[in-house]
């Protein structure tokens, strides 16, 4: 038991806190705020009351000491850029016109100016924007935002701790800004950064903290030699400083490896640490160096990713054996409880039993309190808590949602020949090129078309009971019969159905699976004002019915060409949603795979001779750590391909990624063994292009040329020069035309005019061929 004398400096806290709102106010107002329907005072006033709200909900659950400066309009990376100056010279002008127009258009750009490009935050689902730095950067310190919420939160009589994005993890996930070098390394500025840093940390002791969380987690990725000395550098001299506050260090998401020691001998006088499964490294790495004497442990031990709830005996032990390794141990998450939704008790439609294995933001606040509570005060203080714990972990061990003896034979019979197409690929691009009868060049889209106000409006009245089933369905053939229409105008040659009864490409599915558990309020931010709720992967998963078919036949009904059957892939399946932690992913995987493997073998049954399996976040889920990626990769591919090597040659499978780093899982790409990939390069100029070139990628692929994630509309001339790029590293006999990603989050008018210019640069760049 752990008695009071020997933890009684533990406190409980948090790194950071769902930004929206339950009922998502903040997207609400700063949606109306870019359509000009809400004031800029009146959006700050929003934020200001969610910011109030978040805190109070903190300190009632018992955290004792607040974060500050997590909170944002867009993106905290982005709030890191406005805090050290480093605006992008196309940017400038916007940004000192009006500071918060600026900042919107350095998120979703302009008609005239590109927005920054967007990347996954770690293997998270969640984007960031990504800072643009060259040799000439000049960084200036701007501490409004930071100071400013400090000062609300002391103001309210609350305990707060500013969180800033440390600078060693910023420049390491920055680029070179467009005309800079591309082996420019920004890392190399960090001399040029740290007195900025400085001067933000003087600033917040002014203002009043006693402590300013810098997070690195960049640090539990693979680092270099001269990487791991840049952060002992940058930590050393920051360390040094007079006029700051204290500084805790925090890492998340991994083990930390080779950086743990750099990190505990920092002069600092704090370290945050994930003590989380897959951080377990973590507690014996700490033993190794010594533990932290003399320093303050926030230890993570409550997971911030995942959607279940804590093993709180568990954590108990843990925190038990960390007491001895430094001075003061505190409670936390293992990261921002940004990546959960806000609260269990909004759901109403989730079986009572079911819904006390879940813990959203406001319940992990609470297990976070509980644990700090148990560790100062002893064990017998909540021992209610741990019956119930106790309770709440058997019954889901033991509930029959999370087997099924069915699946489990199904799957344990897969062979190796499953997961193969019958034929070659160039076998099957002669019998694809015979069949469909594609121009040079064939354009497409990836999914989705526009979302529009009548489909949205019927969507909510057959859920509130308004209009029947039929009069909805009528609804959603009148949108496909628009969205062919358009398609075959704009002389489109690979069409879509554009998806109009999917509310997300994962929820979609996950509704008419089994195992999967569906929420009403699960909001999570992905980026900027884009939420998305995902589905809860509770139990064995298995398909009781087509899902696609009858939409994708009955618009393929309407034209003579082909009409693209679309899916979700595996993987994605998995990353997209809260998975089980009771079970491998590998395992889970394959269960999906062979679920979705049905549905592709219906549609070709039905007359579909393309399928797209879309694979979005395949590397997203790339594990943090090398020494992880194999094992990885073998079973993602394994699943991509169990899904989609039922068909015949003459069918053409297609996948999709978009919003990541592709460079290193090229290998992967290839492996998937589809006959057309498409991916995002608007924003990156074609760089994947250049990495399949490299790679020597045998296949067909569509890197976009229309950033859909910004309103602006690229003109003829800009798709053109964008192809003619794409152009350079892939041959034009396997060169597709599309867009980076879906349409669903745009407006009509601005797709209409894209995919027409789309088009457009399509016969342009086709006609110069031919002329050449």
């Amino acid at each position: 038991m752990t008695t009071k004398s020997a933890a009684a400096a533990a406190r409980a806290t948090v790194y950071g806190y769902p930004r929206q709102g339950p009922a998502r106010e903040l997207k609400k107002a700063i949606e109306g705020y870019w359509k000009g329907r809400v004031g800029a005072d009146a959006l700050r006033a929003t934020a200001a009351g969610l910011r109030r709200a978040n805190w109070h909900e903190l300190a009632d659950a018992g955290i004792d000491e607040v974060p500050t400066g997590d909170f944002s309009f867009y993106d905290h990376v982005l709030d890191a850029t406005v805090m050290v100056g480093a605006i992008s010279e196309r940017h400038r002008f916007a940004v000192e016109a009006d500071a918060l127009d600026g900042y919107f258009a350095m998120a979703r750009g302009t008609q005239d100016v590109a927005p920054l490009e967007m990347t996954k935050w770690f293997d998270t689902n969640y984007h960031y924007l990504v800072p643009e730095l060259g040799p000439g950067t000049v960084f200036t310190a701007d501490s409004t935002k930071q100071v400013g919420e400090l000062k609300e939160a002391l103001a309210l009589g609350f305990s707060a701790r500013p969180v800033l994005v440390g600078p060693v993890t910023y420049l390491l996930l920055a680029k070179p800004a467009p005309g800079v070098a591309a082996d420019f390394e920004p890392l190399t500025l960090l001399d040029r950064l740290l007195p900025v840093y400085a001067e933000v940390l003087a600033d917040l002791r002014e203002a009043g903290a006693e402590w300013v969380q810098l997070d690195e987690p960049a640090l539990v990725q693979d680092r270099t030699p001269a990487e791991l000395n840049a952060a002992r550098r940058a930590y050393r001299d920051l360390g040094a400083l007079t006029d700051r506050p204290k500084m805790l260090m925090a890492s998340y998401f991994d083990r930390l490896g080779d950086a743990l020691p750099v990190l505990a001998g920092a002069p600092v006088e704090g370290l945050a640490l994930d003590f989380t499964e897959r951080a377990a490294a973590n507690l014996d790495a700490l033993a190794a160096v010594g533990g932290l004497p003399g320093k303050r442990l926030v230890a993570g031990v409550v997971n911030g990713r995942n959607i279940w709830v804590d093993d709180l005996e568990k954590s108990l032990a843990t925190l038990g054996t960390l007491l001895g390794l430094a001075d003061r141990v505190d409670v936390a998450a293992s990261c921002s409880l940004l990546h959960v939704p806000v609260d269990t008790a909004l759901e109403r439609d989730i079986e009572p039993q079911i819904l006390r294995w879940l813990a959203f933001a406001r319940q992990k606040t609470a297990e976070i309190a509980t644990l700090a509570r148990g560790l100062t005060q002893g064990t017998d203080t909540i021992s209610a808590q741990l019956a119930a714990n106790r309770a709440d972990l058997a019954s889901r061990a033991t509930s029959a949602l999370t087997r099924d003896p069915a699946v489990r034979a199904r799957t344990a019979s897969v062979t190796a020949a499953d997961a193969r197409r019958a034929q070659p690929y160039a076998e099957r691009a002669a019998a694809q090129r015979g069949s469909l009868g594609l121009p040079i060049l064939p354009t497409t889209t990836i999914g989705s078309f526009p979302q529009t106000a009548e489909l949205r409006a019927a969507r909510a009245g057959l859920r509130a009971g308004r209009i029947d089933a039929a009069a909805y369905e009528e609804r959603v053939r009148a949108e496909i019969q628009e969205v062919i229409a358009f398609q075959e105008k704009a002389g489109i040659d690979v069409l879509v159905h554009g998806e109009p009864e999917r509310n997300d490409m994962v929820q979609y599915f996950a509704e008419q699976l089994t195992g999967y558990l569906a929420t009403r309020h699960g909001w999570v931010q992905s980026y900027g004002t884009r939420c998305v709720r995902p589905p809860i992967l509770a139990g064995d998963i298995s398909r009781p019915e087509p899902m696609t078919v009858r939409w994708t036949t009955y618009a393929q009904s309407l034209t003579g060409r082909p009409v693209k059957g679309m899916l979700t892939g595996p993987v994605t399946m998995l990353a997209w949603s809260f998975v089980r932690d009771d079970q491998p992913l590998a395992d889970t995987a394959r269960q999906v795979a062979l679920a979705l493997r049905d549905e592709v073998n219906d549609l070709e049954a039905a007359g579909t001779s393309v399928i797209q399996v879309d694979e979005p976040a395949l590397r997203e889920t790339l594990p943090l750590r090398a020494a992880d990626h194999a094992a990885y990769l073998t079973w993602a591919t394994e699943a991509f391909r169990l899904t989609t090597s039922g068909v015949r040659p003459d069918t053409q499978v297609h996948t999709h990624m978009c919003y990541a780093e592709f460079g290193d899982i090229v290998q992967a790409i290839d492996e998937l063994d589809a006959d057309v990939i498409s991916l995002e390069a608007a924003r990156s100029h074609m760089q994947v292009a250049r990495e399949l070139a490299a790679h020597g990628y045998p296949r067909e692929a569509g890197p976009g040329v229309y950033d859909i994630h910004s309103p602006r509309v690229p003109g003829a001339g800009e798709a053109a020069a964008l192809l003619r790029k794409g152009l350079e590293a892939i041959p034009a006999e396997r060169l597709w035309v599309n867009p980076d990603c879906g349409l669903k989050t745009r407006g009509w008018p601005e797709t209409r005019a894209s995919l027409e210019n789309l088009v457009a640069a399509a016969r342009t760049v086709r006609g110069e061929l031919s002329a050449s």
